[in-house]
């Protein structure tokens, strides 16, 4: 795994972590961020695709 896909895939799972916190604790602004920072992470991942399939 690349740097960058690795990364991208640590920026998920922080998402993830701040959503869940952000539910648990009633807190919508957290709950929307972590949303928000899963959809930049799941796009960068899309571009790292896309970047592989063309160096082959």
């Amino acid at each position: 795994m690349s740097t960058d896909k690795a990364k991208h895939s640590a920026e998920s799972a922080i998402g993830k972590a701040k959503e869940a916190t952000g539910k648990a604790s009633d807190d919508k602004d957290m709950q929307a961020e972590g949303k928000n920072e899963q959809s930049k992470a799941d796009l960068k991942k899309a571009g790292d695709s896309v970047k592989d399939a063309f160096k082959r």
